[in-house]
């Protein structure tokens, strides 16, 4: 079971922070209270600047840091970003403006997917600034050198779904030309992109593994959270 350690005493409590630039993190927030009904999961987003990904690194640094206010001042456990845009290109900046904060991050799931793949083929869909990243470039670099990594343009697609306008997102066209180039892991590199999921894997058919990072958040929150039988807060 997922988070065993933590769930061992009904009375240990934990306030978690969760963030995202628009909707895609809800979905993760919402998860993490499942699996932790008794956890406080307090979710930020930044509707004003939404989407992060076409947008310059020392400006998605900024308006980041302005956005996890309200969790550094809960002092929080840990803070979930739960963007792969915001980490790949701010979560070492973060970490070093608040050393005693606990930070996880979400990357694109380059190591796992390369790691399933058989036909040693895959595809990466994400924003420009998480393709472009530095730590994006690394992942590929370390874990993927003997895979094809096929990285279709999603640049609107954050957008789309921020206006619930996921009919404008091209999926088939986008979808099934990978499948045909030989994938058979697709990565979901944009937390925006969870919504897409089901559609996603009924385009690519049963061949087709889809990765997204829930579960590994919550296994990285079991291993840095010491949970503490303390009651909740009144």
């Amino acid at each position: 079971m997922l988070f065993q350690t933590s769930m061992l005493c009904y009375a240990t409590y934990m306030r978690i922070g969760v963030f995202d630039s628009g909707i895609g993190g809800k979905a993760v927030a919402d998860e993490l209270q499942k699996l932790l009904p008794h956890a406080e999961i307090l979710f930020v987003s930044d509707p004003a600047n939404v989407p992060y990904g076409g947008r310059p690194r020392h400006e998605i640094f900024s308006l980041t840091h302005a956005a996890i206010q309200p969790l550094l001042e809960a002092h929080c456990d840990a803070i979930v970003l739960a963007c792969n845009t915001a980490t790949t290109n701010a979560i070492q900046l973060l970490r070093a403006a608040h050393p005693t904060q606990k930070f996880i991050g979400l990357e694109p799931m380059i190591k796992p997917a390369a790691a399933l793949t058989q036909s040693h083929v895959i595809a990466v869909l994400a924003t420009p600034a998480t393709l472009e990243s530095p730590r994006y470039q690394a992942l590929k670099k370390e874990f993927a050198s003997a895979t094809t990594v096929l990285e279709p343009n999603c640049a609107d697609w954050a957008q789309c779904i921020e206006e619930n306008a996921i009919d404008a997102i091209p999926l088939k066209d986008t979808i099934a030309p990978l499948v045909a180039q030989g994938v058979d892991v697709i990565v979901l590199g944009c937390t925006h992109y969870h919504w897409l999921k089901e559609a996603i894997e009924t385009i690519a058919g049963p061949d087709v593994q889809v990765l997204e990072p829930t579960n590994a958040i919550k296994n990285r929150l079991d291993d840095i959270i010491s949970p503490t039988i303390v009651a909740p807060p009144q």
